[in-house]
C-alpha cells in the first residue's frame, strides 16, 4: 500500500501541469516516459548505495520541479504569465508584503510557515517515495525490468501511433519538457540582458536640447496619473462595465460643464495583475519593460523618461505623489522628480485600506495642498500614482466632502464598516463587483479633484497600470488599459486629433490600440519635441 502511494505521488509529479485549467483528471491518466526511464538507470545501478543515492537525486528533482510548476501556476493566475526563475524570486517578497497588508501580521506569519513546512515535506515525502521505490526495484529485479521493457513498448507505440487521453497524448514527457521550457526560459533571459542594454542606450529623443523639448506645453501644469488595475474589463467586462461606464459618461459631462474636454484611447500594458512598477516605466520610457531586469536596467540608466524631460527643460518643478512608496525609492532620480511625497510624507493619520495606505481622495487634496496649490515661479509637473483600486479590493474608501478631509481620520468609521477581505478573495463574483466600485471611486476621487483645483493651464494625462489579475478580468482578457487626456485649452487636444482617440474618458471599443511603450515617443512628438537621437 506505502509502495502504491509512493508510485502515485511520483507519478503525480511528473505529470503535474503548470496551468491551473489543465489541471483536469485526464492529465494524470497518462505513461510518463520519464518514469520508465528513471527506473531503467535505477535498475542498471548495481550498489545499492549508489543507487539509494540517485532514487535521493530524482526525489529533490520532482519536488524542485513541482514547486516550479505550482509557481507557474501561482503567477499565471495573479500576472498572465510563468514564472521566470531567474527574475521572480524577489517578487515573492513582495507577494508576501501585500498578503500582511490584506490579510494581517499573523495571519502571514502562519501562512509563510506553513509554506515552508509545505515546501520541506514536498522535498522530504518525493525522497522518501523514490528511494522506496527503489528498494522495491531491487527486490523483485526481474519482474521490474520486464515490466519496464513492456511500458516502453507502449510508450514508443501509442507515441507513434498518437494515442490521446482527451485531448492530450497519451504517451507522456511532461516533466522533460516542463525542464526543457525552463531551460530556454533561463537563457533567454540571460540573453535579453545584453540586448535589452543596446536597446535603452539608443534614445531618439536622447540628445533633444532643453528648448526642443515639449516647446508647446510651456506654461502648463502637466499632470500624469496611473490608476491601479484600471484596466480594459473595466469598460468591456459585462458585470464591472455597467457602473464603471455610467461613471465615466458622467464624469465627462461633468467635466465639461466646468470647461474640459478629454479624448480616450487604449494602451497595451507590459505587466498583468501586478507588478505596476513595470506598466509606470514602460509608459514613461517608452521602452518595453516587462522584467524586473529590465526595469532594473532602464532605471539605473539615462535613457530619457517623460516626465525627466519636464525636468531637463529647466520649465517645470517636478514632483511626485507616492502613497504606495513605504521605503526608500531610488528611482525618483531617474524620472527626474525634484520632490517626492511618499506615504510618510502625505500628513495621513486615518487608517489603511488593506494594502492601499490611504484613500485617493485624501492623496489628491494632500498633493492639492503640498505642491498644486501652492504658489509657484514656474509650472508643474507631477506624476501621482493612486492606489485605492489596488486589490484586493476590499474594504473600499468611499468619498466625503473635500473640505473634511483633514488628516484623513474621518476615514476611520469608512474602513471599519467595509468588507473584510478573506470575503472578497474568496469570491469571483465579488471580487469583480468591489473591484468595479474602487474604480469608481478613484476616478471619481481624480476628476472630482480636476473639476475642482484644474486651472486653464491643468492637463492631466492618466491611464491604468494593469488589467486586475485573471479572477476578475479573465482568463483570455487582453492586456489593454484606458488612457485620456483632459484639458480646457483647445489647442492641447487639438495636438492629438491625429491620433484617432475617443471623446470624452471612455474610450470606444474601436479606438486605436498602442503599445504601452509607444507613447513616450507619441507625446513628445505632438507637442513640438523634435528628436535629436542618441546611439549605443
Amino acid at each position: 500500500m506505502v509502495t502504491a502511494l509512493a508510485a502515485a505521488l511520483v507519478l503525480t509529479a511528473l505529470l503535474l501541469p503548470n496551468a491551473l485549467a489543465a489541471l483536469q483528471p485526464n492529465r494524470f491518466v497518462r505513461l510518463p516516459g520519464e518514469a520508465i526511464i528513471g527506473t531503467a538507470l535505477l535498475l542498471l545501478i548495481p550498489r545499492r548505495a549508489a543507487r539509494t543515492a540517485a532514487a535521493v537525486v530524482m526525489g529533490l528533482a520532482l519536488a524542485a520541479l513541482t514547486i516550479l510548476n505550482v509557481l507557474d501556476i501561482g503567477f499565471r493566475q495573479y500576472l498572465g504569465r510563468a514564472f521566470n526563475p531567474v527574475l521572480d524570486w524577489e517578487l515573492l517578497d513582495d507577494a508576501q508584503a501585500y498578503m500582511q497588508d490584506t490579510l494581517g501580521r499573523t495571519a502571514i506569519v502562519a501562512l509563510t510557515a506553513g509554506a515552508v513546512a509545505g515546501v520541506l515535506a514536498l522535498f522530504a515525502v518525493l525522497i522518501l517515495a523514490t528511494v522506496r521505490l527503489s528498494r522495491a526495484l531491487d527486490r523483485h529485479r526481474s519482474p521490474a525490468a520486464l515490466g519496464t521493457m513492456i511500458a516502453g513498448t507502449v510508450w514508443i507505440t501509442t507515441a507513434s501511433l498518437g494515442l490521446q487521453v482527451g485531448d492530450v497524448p497519451f504517451a507522456s514527457d511532461r516533466a522533460t519538457q516542463a525542464l526543457m521550457v525552463q531551460a530556454r526560459r533561463v537563457q533567454a533571459t540571460l540573453r535579453d540582458e545584453a540586448e535589452f542594454e543596446k536597446e535603452a542606450n539608443a534614445d531618439v529623443f536622447g540628445a533633444t536640447p532643453p528648448a526642443e523639448l515639449v516647446p508647446d506645453l510651456r506654461g502648463k501644469d502637466m499632470i500624469f496619473t496611473f490608476i491601479e488595475s484600471y484596466g480594459r474589463s473595466a469598460i468591456e467586462d459585462p458585470v464591472i462595465a455597467p457602473g464603471v461606464n455610467r461613471t465615466l459618461d458622467a464624469r465627462t459631462e461633468s467635466l465639461e460643464r466646468a470647461g474640459f474636454q478629454a479624448r480616450s484611447g487604449w494602451l497595451t500594458s507590459a505587466t498583468y495583475g501586478g507588478s505596476s512598477w513595470l506598466g509606470h516605466s514602460t509608459f514613461l520610457s517608452g521602452l518595453w519593460i516587462d522584467n524586473q531586469q529590465r526595469y532594473r536596467t532602464v532605471t539605473s540608466g539615462d535613457h530619457l523618461s517623460l516626465t525627466k524631460a519636464f525636468e531637463k527643460t529647466g520649465a517645470w518643478r517636478t514632483v511626485g505623489i507616492m502613497p504606495g512608496v513605504q521605503k526608500g525609492w531610488p528611482e525618483a532620480e531617474y524620472y527626474g522628480l525634484d520632490h517626492v511625497y511618499d506615504a510618510d510624507h502625505l500628513g495621513y493619520g486615518g487608517p489603511k485600506f488593506s494594502w492601499s495606505t490611504m484613500p485617493d481622495q485624501y492623496a489628491l487634496e494632500a498633493f492639492q495642498r503640498l505642491e498644486h496649490g501652492r504658489e509657484h515661479d514656474k509650472p508643474l509637473m507631477a506624476e501621482v500614482i493612486l492606489t485605492s483600486s489596488h486589490q484586493p479590493w476590499a474594504p473600499i474608501p468611499r468619498s466625503v466632502g473635500w473640505d473634511e478631509l483633514g488628516d484623513g481620520r474621518i476615514f476611520e468609521g469608512i474602513e471599519e464598516a467595509g468588507h473584510d477581505p478573506e470575503g472578497i478573495i474568496a469570491s469571483s463574483d465579488r471580487s469583480k463587483e468591489e473591484y468595479g466600485k474602487s474604480v469608481q471611486y478613484s476616478v471619481t476621487s481624480l476628476t472630482e479633484w480636476l473639476e475642482r483645483y484644474g486651472t486653464d493651464d491643468t492637463v492631466l494625462v492618466f491611464l491604468g497600470d494593469h488589467q486586475p489579475i485573471a479572477r476578475v478580468s479573465g482568463e483570455r482578457a487582453s492586456r489593454d488599459v484606458p488612457v485620456a487626456i483632459v484639458a480646457k485649452d483647445p489647442k492641447v487636444l487639438a495636438a492629438v486629433d491625429g491620433w484617432g482617440w475617443s471623446r470624452g474618458l471612455r474610450p470606444e471599443s474601436g479606438a486605436p490600440v498602442w503599445k504601452m511603450s509607444a507613447f513616450r515617443d507619441r507625446f513628445l512628438t505632438a507637442y513640438g519635441s523634435v528628436p535629436h537621437p542618441t546611439k549605443d
